[in-house]
Formats: C-alpha cells, sequence, structure tokens
C-alpha cells in the first residue's frame, strides 16, 4: 500500500469527481438529495479552478478528496467542499489525514478560518467535524454551517526567537486557557514554555517537568498561574485533577508537554503546538533546561504550528 496525498486543479477533475461520486452514493439518501450527487467533471474543475483541492491517492487509484475554496478578496476563509473518502478505503484514518492536510494547505494560502457544511440529518458526520475542532456557527435548512481557524504555520529560526514566539503567544491567553505541545526531545517546547512564563508573568525558572511531573509557577502581578505538565505518564484530565497541584486550573495556564492523545480530556478548547526540529538532528535525554541540548541552538531552525481548537479561538486573533 502506497498512500499519497497530492495537490491538485482543474486537470484532476475526473478524479476527484470519480470519489466524490463513490464517498456520496455509499451516504444515507436525503431529501433533498446531496447537491453532490448532481456533480459532473465540468463543474468539478470549475470548482477546482480558483483554489484547487486535494487528492488521495492508493497506490495510484483515487481514494479521497477534497476542494479548497477560497472566499473573499484575500481569500481568508477557505470552505472544504465535496469532501468524501470511497468507501472501499475507509476504517484507515484517512478521513482525519485528509482534513489535517485540508487546513494546513488552507494556512498555506494565507486562510484565516475554514468552514465546512454538514447535513443536518446527519448527527455523525456532524460529530465527526466537532472532533476535528469544528464548531456550529449557524444553520441553513438543510445545512449545519461549521467553522475553526486555521492552523498558524511558522518557521522559528533559534531558540531565542522561540521564546519570543512564547511571549508573544502569552498576550493572547487568559485564565483557564491550555494548550499541548508535541514534538521530539529537544524539538525546543520548554524553550517555548520559557517564553510563555516570561510573557505571563510568573515566578520560577520555568524547566523540563519531567522528573516532577508538574509544576506550578504563581503570577508576579494579577495574572494566571503557570501550570506546567509532563502528560507522558498521564492517563487523562482525571489523573492531572489527581496531582494536588493546590490551584485551580480553571484560573492557571495549563500548559502540557507530550499532551497528544490526551487534548480531548484536557480542554475543548485548547491551542495544540507543534515543534518540528527542521535538522532533525538526534539530541540527548538530559532534560536541558532551554530544551535545546547539543550543538548550537541558535542554528537549529524549527518549525512551530499552532492549531487552535474550540469556541474560544473562533474569533481570536492569531496574526502571531
Amino acid at each position: 500500500m502506497s498512500l499519497e496525498t497530492r495537490r491538485v486543479g482543474p486537470e484532476a477533475a475526473a478524479d476527484v469527481l470519480a470519489v466524490v461520486r463513490a464517498a456520496f452514493a455509499g451516504r444515507p439518501p436525503l431529501d433533498p438529495p446531496a447537491d453532490a450527487l448532481a456533480e459532473t467533471e465540468g463543474s468539478i474543475a470549475a470548482m477546482l479552478a480558483p483554489g484547487g483541492g486535494l487528492l488521495v491517492l492508493d497506490d495510484g487509484r483515487p481514494v479521497g478528496a477534497v476542494v479548497l475554496d477560497p472566499v473573499g478578496e484575500q481569500g481568508e476563509t477557505v470552505y472544504l467542499r465535496r469532501f468524501g473518502i470511497d468507501p472501499a478505503a475507509r476504517g484507515r484514518g484517512l478521513a482525519r489525514d485528509l482534513v489535517r492536510s485540508g487546513l494546513l494547505e488552507a494556512a498555506r494560502g494565507g486562510a484565516r478560518r475554514v468552514v465546512i457544511l454538514a447535513r443536518q440529518e446527519l448527527p455523525r458526520t456532524a460529530g465527526f467535524w466537532r472532533d476535528m475542532g469544528f464548531v456550529e456557527t449557524a444553520r441553513h435548512a438543510p445545512y449545519v454551517e461549521m467553522a475553526r481557524p486555521a492552523p498558524v504555520l511558522l518557521d522559528v529560526a533559534s531558540a531565542t526567537a522561540m521564546r519570543e514566539l512564547g511571549r508573544r503567544v502569552a498576550a493572547r491567553l487568559t485564565r483557564g486557557d491550555v494548550l499541548v505541545l508535541s514534538g521530539e526531545l529537544g524539538a525546543g517546547k520548554t524553550t517555548f514554555t520559557q517564553g510563555l512564563g516570561e510573557g505571563l508573568g510568573v515566578r520560577g525558572q520555568v524547566t523540563s517537568p519531567t522528573f516532577v511531573i508538574a509544576r506550578v509557577h504563581p503570577s508576579l502581578g494579577d495574572g494566571p498561574e503557570l501550570v506546567h505538565v509532563d502528560a507522558y505518564r498521564l492517563g487523562g484530565r482525571a489523573e492531572l485533577d489527581d496531582l494536588d497541584l493546590d490551584t485551580d486550573l480553571d484560573e492557571a495556564v495549563t500548559v502540557v508537554e507530550w499532551g497528544t492523545g490526551l487534548a480531548e480530556g484536557l480542554a475543548e478548547a485548547r491551542l495544540e503546538v507543534r515543534i518540528t526540529r527542521a535538522t532533525g538532528e538526534a539530541a540527548d535525554d538530559t532534560g536541558d533546561a532551554t530544551d535545546d541540548p547539543g550543538g548550537d541552538p541558535e542554528a537549529d531552525p524549527r518549525v512551530v504550528e499552532i492549531d487552535a481548537v474550540g469556541a474560544r479561538w473562533l474569533d481570536a486573533d492569531l496574526a502571531l
């Protein structure tokens, strides 16, 4: 099995149409019928012309597709249209992967919001989009409109820049906010959190919480405390509450390293911060305070994706 997700334009209309017909024909009958069932190769080509789309190939066979439809003069809103997975390819996580790819493509194109339309009669479909971070914003029978912010993608050139990014993000936080950080050892998670602590104005040196699971940094002023957690050995929000941190998490900013997979249990609204080391160099496991062991951290660039999930962030300004 060889899977490939490819950016396509009108030239791929026939392949996209094949996926759309297979995906929508396999859904329950609706009244009125789904608009997608009336698509032709020409209408799909016209739909692909403004913003293109994504096509998923399995050993060269089209099995997934979505059209990216930019709206407005600046294209700051992108609709995901004709999203579908061939029924023969379902059960392999392709739908979630395709949504993630669509969000990233929208972000690279400058979009700030991504919107989908789901049928009111299909609650499981709406539930899938909620799981992907979309929230209901309107109803236009027979459709439910759902939206979410596009991810923010940043090239971060150094450890100093990573701390500065943390300070800038801190300016957009308030009590009760949760950040879930992911990235390999040495990616810069603790460095980012150091900048966050500086921006929030909290007491104490922010270091890796690996050996203590969690640390609480009280505010030096009237702002929120910073709760810094290593979730590697935690099973969910209940275990976080059991840590007896002597603080109300609804009144603090909580940063969770290694939190991927636990985010849904931690908070419905959250910032998921994914950090990738651009050089791919190996790091040691010293738990260094800067999370930048080995070599020159100022010469080790990162790519940071800030993915805002939940109604809390829908209209927030995340331009960094």
